[in-house]
């Protein structure tokens, strides 16, 4: 069993246990058990899920940190939200926002657009979440 902990600047979102995490890093999508092996990670925004006696909890994160040491998970975001959390009508208007943003920096090299692209990929996660999906 992992004891997951899910921290934001405003609040300790989740402390619980578990039986497995996956969480969206930076090299994509990892999927944590009892056992994994110490890790530190950035986390890109995204849908970090838990299961525990068959049910699956999910939340849209938006960036941050994952450690992993000694079954413990400490999650370190920038924001988590449970689908029953998310605001729809913001969501869709932050990602409208970060969508015209991008367009209007298209000519920019990548690298200066990357906190365009989080905050797109965080509003993308959110509706997902809300909208029931992964």
């Amino acid at each position: 069993m992992l004891k997951l902990e899910i921290v934001t600047p405003e609040r300790r979102v989740v402390e619980t246990e578990a039986e497995s995490v996956t969480v969206p890093t930076a090299s994509g999508e990892a999927g944590i058990l009892p056992n994994h092996a110490p890790l530190v990670s950035a986390l890109r925004p995204g849908v970090l899920s838990y299961t525990l006696r068959g049910t699956t909890e999910k939340f849209a994160i938006a960036g941050g940190f994952v450690e992993v040491n000694h079954d413990k998970v400490s999650v370190l975001a920038g924001s988590a939200e449970a689908a029953d959390e998310v605001d729809t009508a913001k969501a869709r208007i932050d990602r409208e926002a970060a969508e015209k943003a991008l367009t209007a920096a298209s000519a920019q090299p990548v690298e200066e657009t990357e906190a365009l692209r989080d905050q797109l990929d965080a509003a993308n996660a959110r509706l997902q979440l809300s909208a029931g999906g992964r």
